[in-house]
């Protein structure tokens, strides 16, 4: 790891007395090292640190061409990159990195719980926060490096920023954050009451194979006997094209938002609290919901 000391503290060290100098150059080491995030190059060792320290565990598959790895690494460098990834416990892995199993040995990606980076470079994270949360131990968040392409500094500030869910629930939460007009609704407070009912409904359209807001006066009233004050729920629903992978759904169902006056200005609104989640048909369409509730 290069340690990088400032012009100006240069210039201390150059006119103080050499053994106050030494203890001066310790001094700045330290403070540079406590302020760098460290990453373990063991898997196991990651897991066994997050879950004990009860932390996200932030997974980088490296992308083994050097000049991906360093631009890469000025993103990470990013001085509000680095103080989100400090709160996380942080994985520097290869793309073929194994783990070991009872029968022997596995490489990693070849797990279904990755199956979404499609075996390509990118992030991946793991909850090990709560261990009586249904998220506890599984991959929330998984966005490979698009067409060879890493991570910017914009979209790796909005994935440590993402709030606690599922997979789903995520992805489609940074793909509202990421559109260029960046719609409000996502400005309140993630609530599970709204997040379970979106994950209801995704499932029932999935199930379905058919879009649309079946069932929403039953859900209505059922949301607003549960919701503090006066809140009343709103909700869109929104499908992908067939085929799409994960991210590129999430994408296109706020892209479909964007289409509609009516949807748009619900997903674009503040709300006091709002959930998104999606959920894959058989027939290869992901179905989207989103509810959201304010004071009316």
């Amino acid at each position: 790891m290069l340690l990088r000391i400032t012009p100006r503290a240069k210039l201390m060290l150059k006119r103080t007395p050499l053994a106050i100098a030494a203890l001066l150059a310790i001094t700045i080491t330290q403070t540079v090292l406590a302020d760098t995030p460290y990453w373990y190059d063991d898997y196991s060792t990651a897991v066994r640190t997050a879950t004990n320290e009860g932390r996200m565990l932030l997974i980088y598959f490296r992308d083994e061409d050097q000049t991906k790895q360093a631009e890469f690494q000025r993103v990470l460098d990013d001085p509000k990159v680095a103080e989100l990834l400090n709160n996380y416990i942080l994985a520097e892995l290869p793309i073929d990195a194994t783990v070991g199993t009872k029968s022997g040995t596995t490489k990693l990606m070849s797990h279904d719980s990755f199956q979404h980076m499609a075996g390509q470079p990118g992030i991946a994270i793991v909850d090990y926060v709560d261990s009586q949360d249904e998220t506890y131990g599984y991959v929330v968040s998984q966005f490979p490096f698009r067409d060879r392409r890493v991570r910017s500094i914009q979209q790796m500030q909005t994935i440590l920023s993402l709030p606690r869910g599922s997979l789903t629930q995520r992805t489609l939460i940074y793909a509202v954050r990421m559109h260029p007009e960046r719609p409000r609704s996502t400005n309140g407070a993630f609530r599970r009451l709204l997040a379970v009912a979106t994950f209801q409904h995704s499932r029932l359209q999935a199930r379905m194979q058919l879009q649309g807001h079946h069932s929403w006066e039953s859900r209505f009233h059922q949301l607003s006997g549960q919701l503090p004050g006066h809140m009343l729920p709103t909700e869109v629903c929104a499908e992908s094209w067939p085929g799409q992978n994960l991210e590129d759904a999430a994408i296109e169902c706020v892209h479909s938002w964007r289409h509609s006056s009516g949807h748009w200005s619900a997903v674009s609104a503040d709300n006091t609290y709002y959930a998104y989640d999606m959920k894959r048909g058989n027939n290869g369409i992901w179905y989207a919901t989103g509810i959201f509730a304010k004071n009316r």
